[in-house]
């Protein structure tokens, strides 16, 4: 029987132990994050280890609603320690789920606590963690300097003044870059009662009123050139399904007029308006040398009672089952027949697609940027060990897993940077195994530069950040 989370966790073969010390000490290039820059830019002590855990993890709400611990002690009123008890007491019943071993690596990474949580530890362990963040060290910047991170990407809307990327960036003495990426999502979803209030709040950005759809695409330019001169140097877009419906210029103007005076648009025509605003942004991003991320897959706020009473991105979402190869391939073609292709990132939140985009990146490759087209990292409910296997073996079959640009953490959290340590023990793992498996040579001069470049340096190489 081997140790629990041993030295060699997920290291299952020595070639695998060998390849994993060259992986560890590369840096974080943390390219895809839902950190807030006010709250690295403020960087406030926490008071506490709930604070720090379970602060905005629906990760970890899902598991606590899933052993039926009341909503007091998930998004309630209850106190840090409270909350802290009762993460505690579900923890034994996670067998099987990254959470177990992402919080035993927190523990150990961040607080030298080996003791597993539960009921019985719970408190001691509550103790031990706060004597170590009052000692210091748990500010945000800390914490991302701590875990080796130079530099990560943000995601904030075309609407946001960037001012606090702009105050972080004067610190000389913080070492990792904070950059933003552009996040039109709410320019994109035009249909929500959402997209409105979004366009007035955007219309104060940009100093003007925005009365056509032309006017629309012409104030998203500039602030695409207002992010690239902040360092920008991706986008992301989250979609359902991935639309493609073009339309013409004449058809367009009518849609935002009917958007603009609150009539419903069809299913369609929020169709059409996404797809020409998509390919406009995405012709933009080109320009800048941007890469493009696309999140396709998931079916979000699915439990409208709690939809209502928390608000988005509390942990009611799921995986969504749209078929997605066609649409994609059009709306890709459609770009790079007129050489306005970017760099492109698919992710996919359903693992029956990890073929279809597999198989979607080769069709579309280029000699300029080595793997332009890339498959996005195990994400979300994937982003736990069968799923990052299943996703790099389908890219290992279907194209160049050494070209792969690897993990990112897709977290609010500052202490989620030990899920780049268990992907690369994971992506170890794999490899060794196909070297015990006679399956590649023992050339350990090429493995370990693969894991290495996996790890750090494909990301720098292909978003080439202005650091």
């Amino acid at each position: 029987m081997k140790q629990f989370m041993s030295r060699d966790f997920l290291l299952d073969s020595p070639i695998a132990q060998t390849l994993f010390s060259a992986a560890e000490s590369m840096p974080v290039f943390d390219w895809h994050c839902h950190l807030s820059p006010k709250e690295i830019y403020e960087n406030k002590q926490p008071e506490n280890i709930a604070e720090l855990w379970l602060t905005g993890d629906h990760y970890k709400w899902r598991a606590m609603r899933s052993f039926g611990i009341d909503e007091k002690y998930i998004t309630g009123d209850a106190d840090g320690y409270e909350k802290f008890m009762a993460w505690a007491k579900v923890m034994p019943y996670l067998i099987g789920n990254p959470l177990y071993h992402w919080t035993h690596l927190e523990l150990r990474r961040y607080f030298d606590i080996d003791e597993t949580l539960c009921e019985r530890t719970a408190d001691q362990i509550w103790k031990r963690a706060n004597a170590k963040i009052a000692e210091g060290g748990f500010r945000p910047r800390e914490l991302i300097v701590g875990s080796n991170v130079r530099c990560l990407f943000t995601t904030d809307d075309p609407a946001d003044s960037l001012e606090y990327h702009r105050l972080i960036a004067q610190d000389r003495s913080f070492t990792c870059k904070v950059l933003p990426a552009f996040r039109p999502d709410k320019a994109l979803n035009v249909e929500l009662p959402s997209f409105l209030p979004w366009l007035a709040q955007f219309e104060k950005t940009v100093g003007e009123k925005i009365k056509s759809f032309a006017g629309l695409k012409a104030a998203l330019k500039d602030r695409i050139s207002f992010f690239d001169q902040m360092g920008c140097r991706a986008s992301d877009q989250a979609f359902s399904y991935m639309p493609f419906a073009p339309a013409d210029d004449i058809e367009l103007e009518l849609i935002f007029s009917k958007v603009l005076f609150k009539s419903p648009l069809t299913e369609l025509e929020a169709d059409k308006y996404r797809t020409s605003v998509m390919l406009f942004l995405a012709s933009k991003y080109a320009e800048k040398g941007w890469a493009m991320e696309i999140h396709m897959g998931a079916m979000r706020n699915n439990n409208t009672r709690m939809l209502n009473k928390l608000g988005p991105d509390s942990g009611f979402d799921s995986i969504g089952d749209d078929q997605i190869a066609l649409r994609l391939s059009r709306f890709l073609d459609s770009l790079a027949a007129e050489k306005q292709l970017p760099k492109t990132i698919l992710f996919t939140l359903n693992p029956k697609d990890n073929y279809v985009l597999g198989s979607m990146l080769g069709n579309f490759q280029s000699p300029e940027t080595a793997g332009k087209i890339q498959f996005g990292s195990a994400w979300w409910f994937n982003d736990n060990i069968d799923g990052m296997r299943e996703q790099m073996k389908a890219l290992a079959n279907l194209g160049c897993i050494g070209k792969f640009i690897g993990m990112v953490t897709d977290s609010r959290s500052f202490l989620s940077y030990p899920r780049h340590e268990y992907f690369r023990r994971i992506l170890c793992g794999l490899l060794g195994g196909w070297v015990e498996d006679g399956l590649y040579p023992d050339d350990f001069e090429t493995l370990e530069k693969i894991v290495r470049d996996i790890s750090y340096n494909n990301a720098v190489d292909y978003f080439k950040p202005k650091v």
